[in-house]
């Protein structure tokens, strides 16, 4: 192997081989601790430190990195503290997840690192956001996230180069080409030569080291991060290593042909770089053999603090509360609290959608919208147009047809201090970012403390013959997950008020906009600034014989066939689905004792069950008939419109008040 030093001084070449020994000294330690069973799994990342190691060192302190299982050097590059990060491998409280996640599944922005979640690609778009707000401050720096071979064949991998690309990010995407993605060779992960042949085809940069020679990655990172920060732009750089040990420790390697081993050995970036600064003088032995004493003194001493701390005690309360930033309400915009007069205009849900969107733009500099169409044409249904005139196209951006990469850029903002809208152009096509939504925005407080300041506008709902991929009510797949706000206005004053109060929470809310309402109803308005409570279900009629449970299209349904049966009904409107008002739910059952729940969503595993459960549980003594749910079809939504016709739920509704009057 060849080392060229260029014109690094004999303190930067000890600098990096300090950096290099010490994640291969805690190694050898967790793996001793592993078979004592003191730590519960291990990646290791023998044979591959160079990349993390080298790469580390050569970026700024303030720059962001991303790195995944075998890149102990970056953590240990940044001096994050040993006795925190045995701590967490142990699953103790001084770990940075509280026991809650293990390995390097964790974040500090203290140490600027945003650490890893199990499926991998979704990072690489967490740095695209992280990169894009430093674009957005006149920030020069750059970002470095990694990928190993087999991650690099997710869709995530190519979304979040392509919007690196189209928007020309200072991200430098770090492939670490081990041969292997798991147990599975190359020659079955892809049919390219290298990871390089891919950079053209986005019209990026690809550069290929040799990801076992520490100065040779630390000089070219060098290089690229000074030239990204003058000149923004992705580069993918594929550092050729080999991984000594197992995918984890128990998955072995009997699976690699002993003579890779063998070949790798003679290459292990420990030994050369050592045995070259042994050669050229600028390391002795007694050198040597006092560094390789230091950092054996500080693993001990690691290890020593991290063991006298005690195993997490368990806390119902704590661990319910860490699932959402915290944060209350300002009551300053809040109308609920308010008695003053203020002037209206009469506004159709969409208008009033758009004007809470501009008004949150006005009020929040830091915010960036981004979605598909959404700039110059103005979103599909025109809720942005004139946004990009009047706020520029940095803050209002299209983006390519990849829902995944886009959610994942809105955490990455969030990481840098702003806020982000991602508008799903049909709430249909969120599948295509839902590991984003449930994984990272969901979960990223509950794990490190990060918030995801994120909102996510979803155009749902049937009526409009659209057929089954533009018309689904999906908001039951998010309720059932903890850490995201879900909100739902029926009319458009709260369409308004609730769009800004989800932009005010620092929590991932999902604003569900119904399609078949945005033109076909208006109500006055407030032209100012204001909030409507997240959290908070609205009593829309009142009555004394049944309770109709509602949100969405079906609040407008229960009015309607209220007014022509002339019933004496509550119609509460839960407006918010997570979290929902059990409060509001607790006092129309009481004192009606008659309920019928009402949702456009499929009645098999809609939001309508899990109310109606909780109304047996708690207000059971206070029924005087069975519950009664009403819901759309169990099918798939028809496109022809009397077939949709028969999948909603208006005639079923009917028939459930008759059965609930007459029990």
């Amino acid at each position: 192997m060849h080392f060229d030093r260029k014109d690094y001084s004999n303190d930067t070449l000890l600098y990096l081989y300090q950096h290099l020994l010490k994640p291969r000294l805690i190694e050898e330690k967790m793996l001793i601790l592993l078979r004592q069973g003191k730590v519960s799994k291990w990646f290791s990342g023998i044979g591959q430190e160079a990349i993390s190691v080298g790469s580390t060192l050569a970026l700024e302190p303030d720059e962001y990195i991303l790195p995944l299982h075998r890149n102990l050097g970056v953590f240990t590059g940044r001096n994050v503290p040993l006795d925190r990060l045995f701590a967490q491998w142990q699953g103790k409280t001084t770990g940075y997840t509280k026991g809650r996640d293990r390995s390097f599944h964790f974040g500090t922005n203290e140490h600027h690192i945003v650490g890893m979640i199990s499926h991998l690609g979704p990072q690489l778009a967490v740095a695209d956001g992280i990169a894009l707000a430093d674009l957005l401050d006149n920030r020069q720096k750059v970002t470095v996230t990694y990928s190993g071979d087999g991650g690099a064949s997710e869709g995530d991998f190519h979304e979040a180069l392509n919007v690196a690309a189209v928007w020309q990010l200072p991200v430098i995407f770090i492939i670490e080409n081990n041969g292997y993605g798991l147990s599975t060779p190359s020659r079955e992960q892809f049919r390219c030569n290298y990871f390089i042949d891919k950079g053209p085809a986005y019209g990026m940069e690809a550069l290929q080291i040799d990801g076992n020679n520490v100065l040779e990655v630390y000089d070219t990172v060098t290089r690229l991060a000074e030239d990204l920060r003058r000149n923004p732009r992705p580069v993918l750089l594929e550092a050729l290593t080999f991984r000594m040990r197992g995918h984890e420790e128990a998955s072995g390697t009997k699976y690699v042909p002993q003579e890779l081993f063998e070949e790798w050995a003679q290459k292990d970036p420990v030994e050369t770089y050592e045995k070259w600064l042994l050669a050229e003088g600028i390391l002795d032995e007694e050198a040597r053999m006092r560094f390789r004493e230091t950092i054996k003194r500080e693993i001990e001493e690691g290890l020593r603090v991290a063991d006298a701390v005690p195993m997490p005690t368990a806390d119902v309360q704590e661990e319910v509360a860490d699932m959402y930033a915290p944060f209350v309400p300002s009551a300053e915009h809040d109308l609920s609290t308010k008695h003053e007069a203020l002037s209206t205009s009469d506004k159709r849900y969409v208008d009033a959608i758009s004007d809470g969107l501009r008004q949150s733009m006005e009020r929040y500099p830091e915010l960036v919208l981004m979605g598909q169409d959404i700039a110059d044409y103005g979103g599909v249904f025109k809720i942005t147009e004139g946004f990009m005139a009047q706020f520029g196209k940095a803050r209002v951006r299209n983006t390519p047809l990849c829902e995944s990469a886009i959610v994942g850029a809105g955490l990455g903002l969030s990481i840098k201090g702003k806020k982000a809208m991602v508008e799903m152009q049909f709430a249909d096509f969120v599948t295509c970012g839902f590991n984003q939504i449930v994984n990272n925005l969901a979960k990223s407080h509950y794990r490190w403390g990060q918030n995801s300041d994120v909102v996510v506008r979803m155009p749902t709902g049937a009526g409009t013959a659209a057929g089954p991929f533009h018309s689904q009510s999906n908001e039951a797949w998010f309720t059932h997950t903890p850490g995201l706000k879900v909100v739902y206005p029926s009319n458009p004053h709260d369409a308004k008020g609730l769009l800004c109060a989800a932009f005010e929470d620092p929590n991932p809310v999902l604003y569900f906009e119904h399609k078949l309402l945005y033109r076909s109803v208006s109500a006055p308005v407030p032209d100012a600034y204001y909030t409507t409570p997240i959290g908070k279900a609205a009593l829309v009629r009142q009555g004394e014989t049944i309770s109709i449970i509602t949100y969405g299209a079906g609040v407008h349904w229960a009015l309607a066939l209220a007014d022509e049966l002339n019933l004496d009904a509550d119609i509460l409107d839960l407006r918010t689905l997570l979290p929902w008002d059990q409060d509001a739910v607790r006092e129309t059952v009481n004192k009606n004792g008659r309920v019928l729940l009402l949702h456009e969503d499929t009645l098999t595993g809609g939001l309508g069950g899990e109310i109606g459960a909780w109304i047996a549980e708690h207000c059971f003594e206070h029924l005087d008939a069975p519950i009664q749910r009403v819901g759309s079809l169990d099918t798939a939504i028809p496109f022809s419109p009397n077939l949709e016709k028969q999948f909603l739920p208006q005639q079923r509704l009917r028939e459930a008040v008759d059965r609930l009057l007459n029990y």
